[in-house]
């Protein structure tokens, strides 16, 4: 086979790489961007469903969902350390907050691992009757349950 008995030239193989290009390319990056922004949408969602349960002054629910135990009437001396008599004056109307009418979860985040090699849950900073700090709680990612943070986070 000589030089002018090749095949012609299709451009078809080449146009399907470029076309998989321009369309892979953005669908990877849009879906690593998903995955980025709602990587701890679980431990959010606990923290909102707290804070709505209070909200509407259904502190038996907040209590359930901050120990993520929702018999937790059947055996209270399993929650002696922070009783629910304590959990609702500190997330009461006569808390540090006042009657807690507004939230938003504004991010959340992990402690860094050179710190805390063994951390098992996502600091999950929230923005409580518009004020101007935030609170910042923890959530144990296999549990769900909430605690105060070990240390504050900054969005």
């Amino acid at each position: 086979m000589g030089l002018m008995d090749a095949k012609e030239y299709d451009p078809r193989p080449a146009e399907r790489i470029k076309r998989l290009l321009l369309i892979g390319v953005p669908l990877l990056i849009a879906v690593l961007i998903f995955i980025w922004k709602f990587w701890y949408w679980p431990e959010e969602h606990v923290v909102n469903n707290f804070f709505t349960a209070i909200e509407a002054k259904n502190f038996d629910q907040a209590y359930a969902l901050y120990n993520s135990d929702p018999a937790w009437k059947q055996h209270p001396e399993k929650y002696k350390d922070y009783t629910y008599n304590q959990f609702a004056l500190d997330w009461g109307p006569s808390g540090d907050y006042g009657p807690i009418t507004t939230h938003r979860v504004e991010c959340s985040t992990e402690l860094p691992k050179k710190d805390y090699q063994s951390a098992s849950g996502v600091i999950v900073v929230v923005r409580i009757n518009n004020r101007a700090e935030t609170k910042s709680l923890w959530v144990e990612k296999k549990s769900k349950t909430i605690s105060l943070s070990p240390r504050e986070a900054i969005c």
